[in-house]
């Protein structure tokens, strides 16, 4: 069956069939399972008027009930100022044009590098990108650079404190790279330094990979392990959360070659997900390892100050499998909303949201004490505003109760081990309503008992 907005006449697809060597369009997915095969029409409504498919989902939305969220674990409600939407939409920085084409780009081009500012101020760090996919992507885009640095190793250490999911995505990368990824063990929430040391000291290691906070909240200790690792000619990646870098040792301080992370902390709704942006930025002598674009300043004919992409041809790009990346197509629309969130956040508003989270999930881990059913994991580990606590009740259950009281309480990591996270959007009401919620689920539990 054909239709008129398909470009494809029934000789062009009975071509390309030819070509593939099936005789029909259905023949495409014969290996698709049949009780997979939908067997129906597809069940769409009438066409409906504008006002009436709005008041369609609007009541689809009342189905919808929103929960108080305690939970971190890479993704972070924060607040994000209303002025931010309005700017992002102004025409100056929004075209249509590639920023390989300067001239009528100037908007693009003026806010990625005032974003690459800004976040090397954050990271401490001498250079930025033009941003990346997400901070999944971004990491394994450095474990990439790490093995390209070190031209005869393929192997790269992550440490079993980085967040799961990152590990995981890094791992896929890998793969199909050639790359051999070694993990470096936990030992009480932090990274072993003796595995680390053991593992380094075998000259065969291109990077190693650890977290800032980790993926427990906890703020670990890195001293020396730059050292250690240039001693053994080793890049030191450090993965980030962007918003804690404002009040944390920077990636720069710890010696570190490569900061990544995610940008989603830096006032980007957690939206389902996506989209987000991937931060990388690293030093100056690595600068040509770096994917992506890099933006830089200059004056046009006329001595006015413009902006261009420099350092790297666009054919760096787009060469396939050659290319340094191929995320040349990330979308910087979220470049744009992390650099307008910092301009007007500025380093007080950064040091406030932190510290409201600090003292919320401080205030929650000891309350949650107090009710001698939750002990904190780590107890001498520090942390900022991400904790994890151990408990014998039965943490499927205790969740189950919170959400019927509009409440997600955390992220189970086990069956005795939750991970919460309190940021600046968590009032102290709130924070009591879940504490409350708690203690109401364990007088539940004695009653039956």
């Amino acid at each position: 069956m054909n239709f008129k907005f398909f470009p494809h006449t029934e000789e062009d697809v009975r071509a390309m069939l030819n070509t593939c060597g099936e005789r029909s369009l259905d023949d495409l997915y014969k290996d698709v399972p049949e009780e997979l095969v939908l067997k129906r029409e597809y069940a769409l409504p009438d066409a409906m008027s504008e006002m009436d498919i709005r008041r369609y989902f609007e009541e689809l939305g009342t189905f919808n009930v929103p929960l108080t969220c305690f939970v971190g674990a890479g993704c972070y409600d924060h607040y994000s100022p209303s002025v931010v939407n309005d700017m992002m939409r102004r025409s100056e920085f929004l075209t249509s044009y590639t920023p390989y084409q300067a001239e009528i780009s100037q908007g693009t081009l003026q806010y990625i590098f005032e974003y690459q500012s800004m976040m090397t101020q954050l990271t401490g760090m001498e250079v930025s990108n033009a941003s990346m996919y997400d901070g999944c992507t971004a990491t394994a885009e450095a474990m990439m650079m790490a093995v390209s640095n070190a031209k005869k190793r393929n192997k790269v250490l992550i440490s079993d404190t980085v967040n799961p999911i990152i590990i995981r995505v890094v791992e896929t990368y890998a793969k199909f790279h050639g790359i051999v990824v070694e993990h470096i063990k936990e030992e009480n929430g932090v990274t072993c330094r003796a595995d680390f040391e053991e593992k380094v000291a075998k000259d065969d290691v291109a990077g190693v990979i650890v977290a800032t906070p980790n993926f427990y909240g906890i703020l670990e200790d890195y001293t020396g392990w730059a050292d250690l690792c240039h001693e053994h000619k080793t890049l030191l990646i450090m993965n980030c959360v962007a918003s804690a870098l404002s009040v944390i040792k920077t990636p720069a301080e710890w010696g570190a070659d490569i900061a990544v992370g995610d940008g989603q902390s830096l006032g980007i709704p957690m939206n389902f997900g996506g989209p987000y942006v991937g931060f990388l930025c690293t030093s100056k002598k690595l600068i040509r390892k770096m994917p992506g674009r890099i933006v830089g300043a200059t004056v046009d004919a006329d001595g006015k100050r413009t902006f261009v992409l420099t350092l790297q041809a666009r054919e760096q790009h787009i060469r396939r499998e050659k290319a340094t990346s191929n995320i040349c197509s990330n979308e910087s629309l979220m470049a744009l909303y992390v650099t307008i969130y910092l301009s007007l956040m500025g380093k007080q508003g950064l040091r406030e949201v932190n510290e409201l989270g600090y003292s919320g999930a401080h205030y929650l881990a000891e309350k949650l004490v107090e009710t001698g059913k939750f002990e904190l994991a780590y107890p001498d580990q520090p942390f900022l505003n991400e904790f994890v606590v151990k408990t014998d009740l039965n943490i499927d259950e205790l969740q189950n109760w919170c959400v019927d009281e509009n409440i997600q309480a955390g992220l189970k990591l086990d069956d005795h081990r939750l991970l919460l996270c309190v940021t600046e959007m968590r009032s102290k009401n709130e924070i009591d309503a879940l504490i409350e919620s708690v203690e109401d689920f364990i007088n539940s539990n004695e009653e039956e008992a």
